[in-house]
């Protein structure tokens, strides 16, 4: 059962703006830090960014500064507002709940290039 589902990615232009969604079905949500991590071609699985159920959040060196992170407890959703692309950006970018182990999303390609 899919409980994670992420939706958001495509092609974008080095420069341009995309931001991930990562609904989660579960009753888990609003207890578990959720995360964001991407898979790049030829590299292993890198992690993005996370947030805590007080909205504390961390960022991995590549994209701090230039991504941001949020989360609707709501919605069971988290967001990833990812600015400034750039074509090392490209990857399947991936949910997690709790903490890079627990549960994984199948994810969503993000693809930067002109």
């Amino acid at each position: 059962q899919v409980q994670l589902v992420e939706s958001g990615g495509g092609l974008v232009q080095p420069g341009g703006s995309l931001r991930l969604s990562c609904v989660d079905s579960s009753d888990a949500f609003r207890i578990n830090i959720m995360g964001w991590y991407r898979q790049i071609s030829g590299k292993g699985r890198e992690f993005v960014a996370w947030i805590s159920p007080r909205d504390d959040v961390n960022y991995g060196l590549s994209v701090a500064g230039r991504f941001t992170i949020s989360r609707d407890n709501a919605k069971n959703t988290i967001y990833l507002q990812m600015n400034n692309l750039k074509p090392e950006d490209t990857g399947l970018y991936i949910c997690n709940r709790g903490l890079g182990s627990g549960s994984w999303g199948q994810g969503t390609q993000v693809t930067v290039s002109s």
